[in-house]
């Protein structure tokens, strides 16, 4: 007979197979209330997801190594509460941000990005560091101070560390250089002195190296094995030395200014850098000539080398000026001597030129003038033409006298020229140069 069983709960069943010891099987169902397996589903869950301990306890250490003071209410490390699991209850109450966790192997969570927010903290990281899956490390902008920890070479999947605009100090460890994976290293805007570790050659991976604003003392290392790093930055340190011959040719930008650089550029050492976009070399103490390869790379945008020694400008191969793709140059306060670079009203692209005081001599080339008022079809105008603290001789180029003024920033004042009235613009704020300062420079024999 049919017996009707009223149950008042959802039911889920689960049907099953038994094995007898013949060759025979049999059908089973268990039935379970709906509550019930949801109540079972979420304790596999939270099983699942629970904090790998090691990992909790480097959480726990950063915290407790943090200056109380500077833990204030509402900061993402204020929230965190180790009566909890980490990862169960990220972005909770206790645990609002700061960090990032992955299931990622024998189904316990793994600390993958330790990002803390902007809020000062201040202390040491003087514990060890063992979080072996953190890929992205990110303490920028607070008040750490001390060494940086050696032990961050534990840290073997790490791909982004950046401490920038912290108050570490000591010296770089050289640990650094046996992460192997680490694509982007900002360690800027701190206190750090000596070198830069020979390790890093190791690095080649690393695609942006940013040390500047520290107090390195060091001579520039030989970076032609980082066949991946595309940012170099160094400005603002104690570098010594001359440049290394070889450069990661995947370089775009390369920053090393105001620094204690000297000697020559070597042309050759940027020749296959067929990626550079900018370059900035200024306040050093470079000299000899500035090679032509900078304005003939046709990926070149910026170049930027002013306050250095420089006293020669070598010329481009003729007809490869018009294929550059500079848009600003600066090479102002040299030494430069000779004709006005006349070659620089063909490159297309210049916009913004500064040759203010070196010691070019020689008249204004009416290039200069044509292209800031009358540019060509597909030319960029001279928005910026700054010629004054030199020796420039004659009169203003016609087409200068038509421009009207806040449609360029243009400077010849501190010159040779024997008419330069204020009534142009580009002729106040400044006196030109005595007859007796303008007879010990007299121009070349041939331009």
């Amino acid at each position: 007979p049919k017996v009707l069983i009223y149950c008042p709960l959802p039911l889920i069943c689960l049907q099953f197979h038994t094995q007898r010891r013949v060759k025979t099987s049999r059908m089973g169902t268990l039935c379970f209330p709906l509550f019930a397996t949801m109540a079972i589903w979420g304790l596999l869950l939270g099983a699942e997801s629970k904090t790998h301990v090691g990992d909790a306890e480097v959480l726990k250490e950063l915290k407790q190594g943090l200056e109380p003071g500077s833990v204030k209410p509402g900061s993402c490390v204020s929230s965190w509460d180790f009566t909890l699991d980490p990862c169960d209850n990220l972005f909770g109450d206790k645990f609002t941000c700061g960090f990032r966790c992955d299931v990622v192997v024998s189904g316990l969570s793994r600390v993958t990005e330790l990002a803390l927010d902007q809020a000062g903290y201040s202390g040491s990281l003087s514990f060890t560091w063992n979080l072996p899956y953190l890929q992205t490390l990110d303490l920028s902008n607070n008040y750490f101070s001390g060494q940086i920890p050696y032990s961050f070479s534990n840290l073997t999947r790490l791909s982004r560390l950046s401490l920038s605009s912290n108050s570490f100090s000591g010296e770089i460890p050289s640990s650094l250089g046996t992460l192997s994976n680490l694509q982007e290293l900002y360690l800027d805007n701190n206190n750090l002195r000596g070198t830069i570790p020979q390790s890093f050659d190791n690095l080649a991976n690393l695609k942006r190296l940013e040390l500047q604003s520290n107090k390195l003392n060091t001579r520039l290392p030989n970076l032609g094995s980082l066949r991946n790093l595309k940012f170099l930055y160094l400005s603002d340190n104690s570098v010594t030395g001359t440049l290394p011959a070889s450069l990661p040719v995947s370089l775009v930008q390369i920053s090393i200014r105001n620094n204690n650089l000297s000697g020559v550029l070597l042309g050759e050492s940027f020749k296959s850098l067929r990626r550079l976009q900018v370059v900035d070399f200024s306040s050093n103490q470079l000299s000899g000539s500035v090679p032509s390869v900078f304005f003939e790379l046709p990926s070149l945008q910026q170049l930027t080398l002013s306050f250095n020694e420089f006293t020669n400008l070598e010329a481009p191969y003729k007809g490869t000026e018009s294929q550059s793709g500079l848009v600003a140059v600066d090479l102002s306060n040299n030494r430069l001597k000779g004709f006005l670079p006349s070659f620089m009203a063909v490159m297309p692209k210049l916009s913004s030129l500064s040759l203010e005081n070196n010691e070019f001599t020689g008249r204004i080339p009416t290039q200069f003038g044509v292209k800031t008022v009358f540019p060509e079809k597909g030319v960029s105008s001279f928005g910026r033409l700054l010629l004054g603290g030199n020796y420039l001789l004659g009169g203003i180029p016609r087409p200068l006298l038509a421009l009207k003024r806040d449609s360029a920033n243009v400077s010849l004042v501190d010159n040779c020229l024997y008419r330069c009235p204020h009534s142009f613009f580009f002729c106040q704020g400044g006196q030109q140069k005595s007859l007796a300062q303008c007879n010990r420079f007299s121009p070349p024999s041939t331009p």
